[in-house]
């Protein structure tokens, strides 16, 4: 099983196909990444030789920000936006989409399950 980036990487998948289990790394970036290091996209990740993913490595630490590191940048602007006070970090303090999507309808997977509807808290009328 190949390492890279402290992630095991699918043997069986297409090194193309394989690269995108690390974070920060897409399938555009991945054949950007091999094409740089000189690696056939159609191998699969079991076939690599250990020259090969030495260089997938060397090329990935050498240009990109990925895993731990990518993630800390991503809480550390997040966390300069909340206390900036900015629109959108507002957003993310309130848990709503903070990229101008409409939140009247389809903001579920931000704001939870919350049906929010005209009956729900209107009370029934007693019978007499």
């Amino acid at each position: 099983m190949v390492r890279i980036a402290g992630i095991n990487i699918p043997d069986k998948k297409r090194i193309e196909f394989a690269l995108p289990y690390i974070y920060g790394i897409g399938r555009t970036l991945a054949g950007r990444l091999l094409r740089d290091a000189k690696v056939d996209l159609g191998k699969r990740a079991s076939e690599l030789t250990s020259d090969e993913v030495n260089r997938i490595r060397a090329v990935i630490e050498k240009n990109y920000a990925i895993e731990g590191e990518l993630r800390r940048r991503v809480t550390a602007n997040i966390k300069r936006l909340r206390e900036i006070k900015s629109y959108r970090g507002t957003r993310h303090i309130k848990g709503l989409p903070a990229r101008g999507q409409r939140t009247k309808t389809n903001s579920r997977t931000r704001r939870g399950n919350v049906r929010r509807t005209m009956m729900s808290g209107k009370r029934k009328l007693e019978k007499t």
